[in-house]
């Protein structure tokens, strides 16, 4: 195993509602719990071939609950909302680092794109105004 890959650092700072993640060679991470929630490795929101990730809104203030050693190769993060299946591996962690403000800059536009938002409450409203059936007159 390549110990170069493997992170030095992992640290959760459940206020900042971010995880710090540090490498070997000085590279080191700030991650939002929000970014990482909503760019999950898992399955139910990377698809099966899709272009990206399902998107999903509301999620401003999600925190991280534990963070989960798996093996020598990945963590698991549980998150307060309940989601708690995607296992991020140390390359998968990189490369969120990484793409961090390309792929933030991305999820913004596609959120205002299909009139959705970063608060949970927005999102609930917005989906009841969409299902909301007036009254019938008297």
């Amino acid at each position: 195993m390549n110990t170069s890959n493997t992170p030095t650092l992992i640290r959760l700072h459940r206020k900042a509602r971010a995880l710090e993640v540090g490498w070997a060679d000085g590279t080191q991470y700030l991650l939002p719990c929000e970014y990482l929630r909503v760019f999950s490795p898992s399955a139910e929101l990377q698809g099966h071939g899709l272009p990206e990730p399902m998107l999903i809104g509301g999620k401003r203030e999600v925190n991280i609950e534990k963070v989960v050693p798996v093996g020598r190769y990945a963590v698991k993060l549980v998150f307060d909302d309940g989601h708690d299946t995607g296992l991020y591996s140390w390359p998968v962690l990189r490369e969120l680092g990484e793409r961090q403000t390309e792929q933030w800059a991305r999820y913004e536009q596609r959120l205002a794109e299909h009139g959705m938002s970063r608060d949970r409450d927005v999102v609930k409203l917005s989906a009841l105004v969409r299902t909301y059936t007036p009254p019938p007159k008297a």
